[in-house]
């Protein structure tokens, strides 16, 4: 705590600290500065935290639609794989967006320090608030299908119905297509032996019918009626016999097909409950909430979570200066000037006419210096040595140059 005459700064706590970690704030300068920028950095940093926990919980929930395993709407078939998965992959993602928004609020300036909004200051936060939005997006979708959930479970089960009911519809079609290929395939064969059996059936009904007494005129009873109609379908089902016989191979391979059709339709039939139960996607639960919602709530639902995303960014170029910042300006002039930077505001204009700030390194301006003192003088030092070596070799010619002559002479045989 900063004992003053006239101020004394609140003592902070570990979870206004990590909250001023949050929003990017400095702990150092904060502790020294006023309770009210306490406070605002502790706020700015409370919604950063929410957001990526908020995050966090629709990730998650994300994921665990995606991959949560496949059954009737109306069922809750969780398991517990998928739902460690979904958690893990919830902290994760929920880390992510926190880190992001604490980037965003960290980098989003001051502005010119009063609470209007000017275009340059909105249009340099522009790309600020795109990233914010798309981040509002992929947390309010998950966030929504979650808040009518049981809403939407129920049209989703209507719609698994459906979908059953009409697969079950185009498998029959098409087996029936196929069947109706096979009895093609006998051709006159088959229409002959279909001729049999409808006569078949047709006596079989006459004779039900003269048991009942459903004939007029005629008493019901086995009488001679009957019997004559008995006799005519015994006559046919040895003609029928015969006929099966005389044409086994044909009938049997075209049997043995049909067995193998309606088995296949059987087979895809007992899938229609999986296909079905397949339509229970993330896109799809997407689409059913906003259809129950509507364009309206749907929309309320996005724009609530973004002006939560977006707050820190338009509530740091409204904010007015305040001691801290005034403090942080004189930090930042301070490591500059430690490092022999120096910083001349709007000291010329560029191409387009937009003023520039004249930055000057003196640290590395001054090594630059002094590495090229360094090899101005080594080169000078050069030249000496060499200009000191050229004379002593010319006393040398001066003091014997038949010798001089002789070495040279040597030397040239040599190579």
């Amino acid at each position: 705590m900063k004992v003053r005459d006239y101020y004394v700064t609140p003592d902070s706590n570990r979870i206004m600290r990590f909250l001023w970690k949050a929003a990017g704030g400095d702990r150092y300068l904060l502790e020294k500065a006023t309770y009210s920028d306490q406070v605002k950095y502790m706020c700015l940093g409370g919604i950063v935290f929410a957001t990526g926990a908020m995050a966090g919980l629709a990730g998650g929930y994300a994921f665990y639609t995606i991959f949560s395993p496949r059954g009737s709407a109306l069922e809750d078939a969780s398991n517990t794989i998928v739902t460690i998965q979904s958690v893990f992959f919830g902290v994760i993602w929920g880390l992510i967006i926190f880190n992001i928004d604490r980037f965003i609020v960290t980098s989003t300036g001051k502005g010119d320090g009063t609470e209007a909004i000017t275009w340059d200051e909105f249009k340099g936060a522009i790309p600020r608030i795109i990233m914010g939005a798309i981040i509002a997006l992929t947390i309010s979708k998950p966030v929504e299908i979650r808040m009518f959930k049981t809403e939407i479970d129920a049209k989703l089960y209507e719609k698994q119905l459906e979908l059953q009911k009409e697969y079950e519809k185009r498998t029959t079609a098409n087996f029936e297509e196929r069947l109706k290929t096979v009895e093609d395939d006998l051709g006159e064969l088959g229409k002959q032996r279909q001729d049999l059996i409808e006569r078949i059936k047709t006596a079989e009904r006459n004779m039900q019918a003269n048991l009942m007494g459903e004939v007029k005129g005629i008493p019901a009873g086995n009488g001679n009626l009957t019997k004559a109609i008995q006799s005519q379908i015994d006559v046919l089902k040895a003609e029928l016999a015969h006929f099966d016989q005389i044409n086994a191979d044909k009938l049997n391979d075209a049997q043995i097909k049909r067995k193998q059709i309606l088995t296949e339709k059987e087979v895809a039939l007992s899938k229609n409950v999986k296909v079905a139960n397949g339509l229970d996607g993330l896109l799809e639960r997407i689409k059913l909430a906003h259809e129950i919602a509507g364009w309206v709530i749907s929309l309320f639902i996005t724009l609530l979570f973004m002006a939560i995303e977006l707050t820190p960014v338009f509530f740091k170029l409204m904010l007015t200066k305040t001691p801290y910042d005034y403090l942080a300006e004189n930090r930042d002039d301070l490591i500059k000037a430690e490092n022999g930077i120096e910083v001349r505001y709007d000291y010329y204009k560029d191409k387009v006419g937009q003023e520039r700030h004249l930055v000057i390194h003196h640290e590395s301006e001054k090594m630059i210096y002094e590495k090229i003192k360094l090899t101005e003088i080594q080169k000078e030092l050069t030249d000496y040595a060499v200009e000191q070596y050229k004379e002593r070799e010319k006393r040398k010619i001066d003091e014997n140059l038949d010798a001089y002559i002789k070495n040279v002479q040597v030397d040239e045989s040599s190579n």
